[in-house]
């Protein structure tokens, strides 16, 4: 209730200083918003998730207030994108409102203080929760040492990760989506797998890894990116990131700006891409759904589509927390009935 009498006061500002300004008054005043987290425990992944509705990465892009959104109710918190040098981004304004469509586009180009900040953030503060952190590579570092960017974030972070996120699907660094694809995408989660099995046994922990994909995607990419998946091992995939169409936007003044697209646009597309893993991969291999949740029922079709937990960005920005809340329940009541009807 108190984050509609706030909105509209934020939305008079500009997107990215409201963004900033939201989270410092959240840090300032932690009780503001905060909610009881509705008790939906269930474990994926080998790990143990309070609830099933978590918050995307690029909200709390260096860990600065992910003890603070926890808080709010989400059952896991996903930090980043994070890469191993900081870097300003690309040049504002790169955040734009789409009020009537519900809709944001950013091209932000994974802007960060960069992974030993983000790292020093987790280890000074004291957090029980679920923490995703989400991982990509420098601007100047082409495709070609793309690797070793992931290398290096990977193993700073292992030891302070619940999960980690391997980032190949934003559309705002130059070339990063053709990591999705065949050979490339083969040898990078090959890399990344043997560097996970490398800390498990360093740290005696085993951290899952999970790559988030692109709702711009062919059947046939997707049937040979499921593939690669299986064939490595990655232990899951978040499906999916912002979009470059513009199809649902056209009369939109900021339809023709770069970046990607994210909130009810991307709803259809983001259930189509979990449907098709769902049916491509194997029955327990676990799916994050994400794109396009402005309120519960969205929430609820990501499960029915195929996800095992969904993240919510966009919706949380036009509807603040009652949305966390509201889905989590949600969700919970649609698995007790499936249980009533199982037994039935």
């Amino acid at each position: 209730m108190l984050y509609t009498l706030i909105r509209p006061f934020l939305f008079l500002l500009d997107a990215e200083y409201a963004h900033q300004l939201s989270l410092r008054l959240l840090k300032k005043f932690p009780r503001l918003l905060a909610k009881d987290s509705i008790d939906d425990a269930v474990e994926i992944m080998g790990i143990q998730f309070p609830n099933r509705v978590g918050l995307a990465a690029g909200l709390d892009k260096n860990a600065d207030y992910f003890v603070e959104l926890s808080a709010l109710g989400f059952g896991f918190v996903e930090v980043g994108t994070v890469t191993p040098l900081p870097q300003p981004g690309n040049e504002k304004p790169r955040l734009f409102r789409l009020k009537e469509q519900q809709a944001i586009i950013n091209r932000m180009g994974f802007n960060n203080l960069g992974v030993d900040h983000l790292l020093q953030q987790v280890k000074s503060r004291h957090f029980s929760g679920v923490l995703g952190i989400n991982i990509g590579k420098n601007k100047q570092t082409d495709n070609d040492h793309a690797i070793d960017d992931y290398l290096t974030v990977l193993e700073k972070i292992y030891e302070i990760a619940d999960y980690v996120t391997i980032n190949i699907s934003s559309p705002n660094t130059p070339d990063l989506r053709a990591l999705q694809f065949g050979e490339p995408l083969k040898k990078l989660l090959g890399k990344l797998k043997e560097k996970q099995l490398d800390l498990y046994g360093l740290h005696d922990r085993y951290v899952p890894l999970v790559v988030k994909i692109a709702p711009d995607i062919t059947v046939d990419q997707l049937a040979t990116l499921s593939n690669i998946l299986v064939e490595t091992k990655i232990d899951g995939v978040i499906a999916t990131n912002t979009t470059v169409s513009r199809e649902y936007v056209k009369d939109s003044k900021f339809a023709e700006e770069a970046g990607g697209l994210s909130g009810a646009p991307l709803t259809d597309r983001s259930n189509q891409v979990i449907a098709s893993l769902r049916k491509q991969l194997p029955e327990k291999f676990p799916i994050i759904g994400v794109g396009g949740i402005m309120n519960a029922e969205d929430a609820v079709e990501k499960i029915r589509a195929g996800a095992d937990l969904v993240q919510i960005y966009t919706g949380f920005i036009f509807y603040g927390p009652d949305l966390i809340h509201d889905s989590a329940l949600a969700i919970k009541n649609y698995f007790a009935e499936q249980k009533i009807m199982a037994k039935k």
